[in-house]
C-alpha cells in the first residue's frame, strides 16, 4: 500500500505561485507513475499533470506552459509548480498513482485577488 498526502496548498494572487508537494511513502518501489488532478465545486475532478518512469510528462491544455511536474528521488516526493495562476485554478488538488483506486484528503488551492 503506497500512502500518498499532498501539501502546499493556500492562498494566493492571481499572477502568483504555488508548489504543491506530495510525498509518498509505504510500497515506493511500486509507483511507476504520478498524477496530479484537481476538482473545484460543482466540476468534475480533472487531470492536470503527470510523471512518468524515464522522466515522461503530461499536461492538460488548460496548465500547459504555467505549471511544471517533477520528482525528488532522495525524498520520495512529486511537485507541482504552479505559476501565473489564474481564478480559475482554484481547486482542490489530488497526487494519484495509477495503481490506486482510492484518494486521499488532496490540498486546498484559492487563487483570488
Amino acid at each position: 500500500q503506497v500512502q500518498l498526502v499532498e501539501s502546499g496548498g493556500g492562498l494566493v494572487h492571481p499572477g502568483g505561485s504555488l508548489r504543491l508537494s506530495c510525498a509518498a511513502s509505504g510500497r515506493i518501489f511500486s509507483i511507476s507513475a504520478m498524477n496530479w488532478y484537481r476538482q473545484a465545486p460543482g466540476k468534475q475532478r480533472e487531470f492536470v499533470a503527470s510523471f512518468m518512469w524515464g522522466g515522461r510528462t503530461n499536461y492538460a491544455d488548460s496548465v500547459k506552459g504555467r505549471f511544471t511536474i517533477s520528482s525528488d528521488n532522495v525524498k520520495n516526493t512529486v511537485y507541482l509548480q504552479m505559476t501565473s495562476l489564474k481564478p480559475e485554478d482554484s481547486a482542490i488538488y489530488y497526487c494519484k498513482t495509477p495503481g490506486s483506486s482510492s484518494w486521499g484528503p488532496g490540498t486546498q488551492v484559492t487563487v483570488s485577488s
